[in-house]
């Protein structure tokens, strides 16, 4: 059951949602210490957005988040976790043959109601949530949480045309734009220039906000959109590895496998 805070945005509800954060981020790099390693650049970058975003789900308004990037899952369970979703501590059964804690989420996981990792196919499941909640009449939000190198899958761009087409205000799509992906920088392999805009130009409401910034994150979160005609787009400036200083900003953080010494070393740095 989601741990629930009093209101969306108080001192308090910060500070334990900040907590969490660090929380999380020790836990990741727990992961990244088992014999797989995890995808950790991209499990770090998107560790606020989700936090913020399963704070709404606590409110118990039937919302769901979907993790488009499925292979940050080391990100998602570490999040899970510290909001009280998954009681067990992922981190010393992550990757186990046969165990629900692989590299690419799925239904096993409390919390996790739709598989992903194929990149793309995340968005039109929050979509179609979202869709399912307006047809039933019920509230709650379909979020979806991609990543900028995802964007380059046609399905995430379908998916836009149609939620704005079925006029889904309940459907939210955030962009942990990070600037990196597997190859590369984004911007070396396929720019997103006026990425706003272009979200626009579907029919998107749009916010641009810092993706490490959790009260502006849980504002966003927060609101209420049962009314709403017009999608919202959050583009979300994050950064690849926050939040651990050995790796914050390193595209070589992309997948990292390290032995327990070292991540002893990094989780006493976490920020």
């Amino acid at each position: 059951m989601t741990a629930v805070l009093d209101a969306p945005r108080t001192v308090p509800v910060l500070a334990t949602l900040a907590a969490r954060a660090v929380e999380a981020r020790r836990l990741v790099v727990d992961m990244a210490a088992s014999p797989r390693g995890c995808h950790l650049g991209g499990s770090l970058s998107v560790l606020d957005i989700l936090i913020a975003a399963l704070h709404r789900v606590s409110a118990g308004d039937g919302t769901e988040v979907v993790l488009s990037k499925g292979h940050a899952a080391a990100g998602l369970y570490a999040a899970l976790h510290v909001s009280g979703v998954l009681p067990e501590n992922p981190a010393p059964l992550y990757g186990q043959a046969g165990g629900p804690y692989t590299g690419h989420p799925g239904p096993k996981v409390p919390g996790v109601r739709f598989p992903t990792g194929s990149l793309g196919h995340g968005v039109p499941y929050a979509a179609g949530w979202a869709l399912a909640r307006r047809i039933a009449g019920r509230p709650g939000l379909g979020i979806a949480v991609a990543g900028d190198g995802e964007l380059q899958e046609g399905l995430v761009w379908e998916t836009c045309q149609v939620a704005a087409a079925q006029e889904l205000g309940n459907f939210v799509l955030v962009v942990d734009r990070n600037g990196g992906q597997n190859d590369g920088p984004v911007a070396d392999i396929s720019p997103l220039p006026r990425l706003a805009e272009r979200f626009a130009a579907f029919g998107f409401e749009v916010a641009e906000t810092d993706g490490h910034d959790l009260a502006a994150l849980t504002d966003l979160f927060a609101g209420d959109r049962s009314t709403a005609r017009r999608p919202l787009a959050v583009v979300a400036e994050t950064v690849k590895g926050k939040g651990v200083p050995a790796v914050e900003g390193k595209a070589a953080s992309h997948y990292v496998t390290i032995d327990a010494a070292r991540a002893a070393k990094w989780k006493r740095a976490v920020r």
